[in-house]
């Protein structure tokens, strides 16, 4: 049995991603904008959205309506030093597919992408699925949290950037029928405009409630089986259509609401993640329509430890069907692979 510990080790991100680079993406913005859009260009994708039937995606959209915090760090998100790096060095793990990001989190990646390619370095983008975060205004805490409004890609843009598609969010409050409502609308029309360009989505829907004047996320059976019914329904087709659900006991029923793919958001982790990939397991195990896997916070900052390795213990599950013991092997034997992945052609 295989048992997690850190034996002391604490990840060091300027190994992989030292502040250089950082500062070398800002000089492109002030002198070659234009690298963004030629880059784009360049970038190889996919012939099909999933190579295998399956996507472990990192979610790294989450400044752009104000969640800043990880762990006890209220603003561990907002710099962009940790952030950008850490999203770099999940991206650079294998069985990882891709990214949702906004618009500036995925120029960046774009400029890294380019600035590694004109070294003469592997890029990490070429054959990744690059998602396009949509509705962003629905600023955390915010009175108007549920009126999420589309503010950064739209499906135009996500053409532009040559994406592979878009990703919209809907929180349905009951208490707030005016402002979720107004949402489901503007998701209908994301969903319709990408549609017209081929462009798969991604929904997530999101049952809440309101306490204490904050709205807190309902994770039950009845709560998620009722907004995939709504959200299977949104738009003029449901045939590019993904959604992302967050895992809750009884799972398999959650699952059997849609024939629509499923990805599970993967759950949060606090210390040990042997718990939280023992419930991805169970939710990616629950029925054929689970396809895949959403990382988000809990993998960028998991602690003093490698995001690349807790990201290759969620393919470890996902992708090869192990159990959390061999996913657990498998983060702690990966710890600091390929460190030099970017600073060997980026720092000469």
């Amino acid at each position: 049995m295989i048992t997690y510990t850190l034996d002391n080790y604490v990840f060091e991100l300027s190994t992989f991603f030292p502040m250089s680079i950082l500062d070398r993406i800002t000089e492109v913005r002030v002198r070659r904008p234009q690298l963004i859009l030629q880059e784009a260009e360049r970038r190889k994708r996919r012939n099909d959205l999933t190579t295998d039937g399956r996507l472990v995606l990192l979610a790294a959209d989450h400044p752009g309506r104000m969640l800043t915090a990880a762990g006890e760090n209220p603003i561990a998100m907002g710099d962009r030093h940790q952030y950008l790096g850490r999203i770099i060095r999940i991206l650079t793990a294998k069985g990882v597919d891709g990214v949702i990001a906004t618009t500036d989190i995925i120029e960046d990646l774009l400029i890294v992408n380019a600035l590694l390619r004109e070294a003469g370095g592997p890029t990490f983008l070429d054959e990744k699925v690059l998602i396009g975060s949509m509705n962003r205004s629905g600023l955390a805490g915010s009175v108007w949290e549920t009126d999420d409004r589309l503010t950064c890609f739209t499906a135009e843009s996500l053409d532009d950037l040559n994406l592979d598609g878009g990703k919209l969010v809907v929180r349905i409050c009951l208490e707030e029928p005016e402002l979720s409502n107004r949402t489901l609308e503007y998701c209908a029309r994301g969903i319709r405009e990408c549609n017209e360009r081929g462009l798969p989505i991604f929904m997530e829907p999101v049952p809440v409630t309101k306490v204490n004047g904050h709205l807190r996320l309902k994770r039950t059976v009845v709560d998620l089986v009722k907004v995939i019914g709504v959200a299977s329904a949104l738009g003029d087709s449901s045939r590019g259509l993904w959604l992302e659900v967050p895992y809750c006991e009884g799972f398999e029923r959650v699952a059997r609401s849609t024939t629509l793919p499923l990805i599970v958001v993967v759950p949060g982790v606090s210390g040990d993640p042997t718990p939280t990939l023992v419930q991805l397991g169970d939710g990616v195990r629950a029925r054929r329509n689970v396809r895949g896997a959403l990382m988000g916070r809990s993998v960028l900052f998991p602690g003093d430890d490698d995001p690349l390795s807790f990201a290759l213990g969620v393919t470890v599950i996902v992708r090869e069907g192990r159990e959390a013991e061999e996913a657990i092997d498998r983060l702690t034997a990966s710890r600091n692979q390929h460190i030099d992945a970017l600073t060997r052609w980026l720092t000469r």
